[in-house]
């Protein structure tokens, strides 16, 4: 039996595991099982989200003096989406070429537009900050339900900064 099918809890970093990088409501033969690949690709893009995660607590949640480590305001960053297998990228109405297929790009859920820019925001700072790149930063919106999309490629391959803001 593949190792990766029977351990979802592994962590990909201090606070996201595989099983939320890689949770679905599509049911799919191949299981939405990720390569060794894809998740070095997930883990690369788990570092950002624990800088997202770290920048928006430390200036949006705890009040002053409180310790991000021990703090009961500190808020997690949820995935409605991660990687996606090809038969489950296709049944969600993914682009064959979407960064999901490689495990290089997560819809990061939001409460509500100022979540959704405040993100984006610290996402930003970070690449600026760092000197790292991204392939794609969408803010996106359906309805009253929004998120952003964010992409980063692997080394080998270029990120092109794409910045847009989605609305259907």
């Amino acid at each position: 039996m593949n190792e990766v099918s029977i351990n979802k809890q592994a962590k990909l970093s201090e606070h996201m595991t595989l099983g939320e990088l890689t949770r679905t409501k599509h049911v799919t033969a191949d299981g939405n099982i990720p390569s060794h690949e894809v998740i070095e690709n997930l883990k690369r893009l788990c570092w950002w989200l624990e800088e997202l995660r770290y920048s928006y607590n430390t200036l949006y949640c705890l009040k002053p003096g409180e310790d991000y480590e021990t703090s009961e305001n500190v808020e997690g960053i949820i995935i409605n989406s991660g990687y996606r297998s090809p038969a489950v990228n296709k049944l969600a109405g993914g682009v064959p070429t979407s960064n999901h297929v490689t495990g290089c790009a997560v819809d990061i859920r939001c409460v509500g537009k100022e979540q959704m820019i405040r993100y984006a925001s610290i996402l930003l700072d970070i690449a600026d900050g760092t000197g790292k790149d991204f392939d794609e930063l969408l803010l996106e919106q359906h309805g009253n339900i929004c998120w952003v999309h964010f992409a980063v490629r692997p080394p080998s391959q270029q990120n092109r900064r794409k910045i847009l803001f989605i609305k259907a």
